[in-house]
């Protein structure tokens, strides 16, 4: 005989785990799991940050401006002053023009408008055996070159593309470079200048006679900066105008100082090269057509099924209920002032102008057909005032209904 072991009590039997304490069954990454897998990343892109604000920070007072000897930048000219050194020439930086023209064989100066009519003078007066010129305006070629004028006012172009280009001159320096970038300011030569490197009517690069030396004006000096001194002929024309002299010296403008007055501005339009602006039209227009295709009707309108039929008492029933929320009273009266006109116009013959019929054709109409309505209550039920309350839009309703009833069976 068997016998069977008594169930233990309710307390005694284990308890079932709950659903809370279950795995999670989603694979997508919580917040937290994502922070931790990006941990890396933020700290590296917060290790570059700090680092590019340093180097921001260190390199903010070793910035030069363009054509600055002191400058190792792509736009600097430390590269030619080295070669300069290197051939014998002794370079001086100065920041007085008036004091650097007095001792110098070749004095260079980057921006001569910046500098005062009494400076230019005291330049002129000196005494140098080559003076360099870089894109002067009308008042420094006045004071320093008299007889070069800038291109614009002779009428050709003001500016040009640098570019590689051949001398086509006669000057030693420039024969014996070649080809060089040049371009820039363009200027005309005169009676007694020597014009190279021509880009239409002007010249980038002018030479002429001064007292016992020459004065050399360049239309741009981007063919002494560090990153094009190695191409083409600019180092070899470089060297040749800066270093004719055992002694130079390289005036340090003041960008603070003010233009001199009568210098001529360039604009943006002026840096940008000629090719430049076609390539901007054909641009536009090919933004033009690109609209104009994207805006086009690929063909009909296609009608699509509704999802869901809604009977057109709903909709009715909808509408009104809209009206009545917003208590437009006027706005309901209305449409059914111009719904019944509408089917009232056909019944009588009046023609639709502009989708609606004539008021006071209608209203003729009405009272042909219904001499006993004198045509200022018919006119006064369809083009009356609206309606103040849902009562009188009711008796307005049920008075529409009565008019057309009458006339469709009078």
């Amino acid at each position: 005989m068997t016998s069977t072991a008594p169930a233990p009590p309710a307390a005694e039997q284990p308890a079932e785990r709950p659903a809370a304490d279950a795995a999670p069954t989603s694979l997508a990454p919580t917040g937290r799991g994502l922070v931790r897998r990006a941990r890396w990343y933020l700290v590296f892109l917060a290790v570059l940050l700090v680092a590019a604000v340093g180097i921001a920070v260190l390199n903010r007072g070793h910035r030069y401006p363009p054509l600055d000897p002191r400058s190792y930048d792509a736009d600097g000219s430390h590269a030619v002053v080295a070669l300069l050194e290197r051939q014998g020439v002794t370079v001086e930086l100065g920041t007085d023009p008036a004091a650097a023209a007095n001792g110098a064989d070749t004095l260079v100066l980057p921006e001569p408008d910046l500098l005062s009519p009494a400076q230019l003078r005291g330049i002129a007066a000196a005494r140098h055996q080559r003076l360099v010129l870089i894109a002067p305006g009308p008042a420094a070629l006045g004071a320093l070159a008299p007889g070069i004028r800038t291109a614009d006012e002779a009428g050709g172009v003001p500016f040009a593309s640098v570019r590689d280009t051949q001398p086509a001159c006669s000057l030693p320096e420039a024969l014996r470079a070649g080809s060089a970038s040049m371009g820039g300011m363009l200027y005309t030569s005169g009676s007694r200048g020597d014009g190279c490197y021509p880009h239409g009517h002007g010249y980038p690069l002018v030479r002429t006679p001064s007292g016992g030396g020459d004065v050399v004006v360049l239309g741009s000096g981007q063919f002494l900066g560090n990153d094009e001194l190695a191409e083409g002929g600019n180092a070899s024309l470089a060297l040749g105008l800066l270093g004719s002299q055992p002694r130079l010296t390289w005036h340090l403008p003041d960008y603070t100082a003010p233009v001199a007055e009568g210098t001529q501005h360039k604009s943006f339009g002026d840096y940008i090269p000629k090719g430049w602006h076609w390539a901007f039209y054909q641009l536009a227009v090919a933004a033009a057509l690109a609209a104009l295709w994207r805006a086009r009707r690929l063909g009909p309108v296609v009608s699509e099924n509704l999802p869901v039929v809604v009977r057109a008492a709903e909709t009715t029933e909808g509408r009104a209920r809209l009206y009545r929320r917003a208590k437009a009273h006027g706005r309901a009266a209305q449409a059914l002032r111009r719904a019944a006109a509408h089917r009232l116009a056909p019944a009588l013959g009046v023609p639709l102008q502009a989708g609606a019929p004539e008021p006071e054709a209608l209203c003729a109409a009405v009272a042909g057909r219904l001499p006993e309505r004198p045509a200022g209550d018919v006119r006064a039920l369809l083009y009356g005032p609206p309606p103040t309350d849902d009562a009188a839009l009711l008796r307005l309703a049920d008075d529409l209904d009565a008019l057309e009833r009458q006339v469709r069976n009078p």
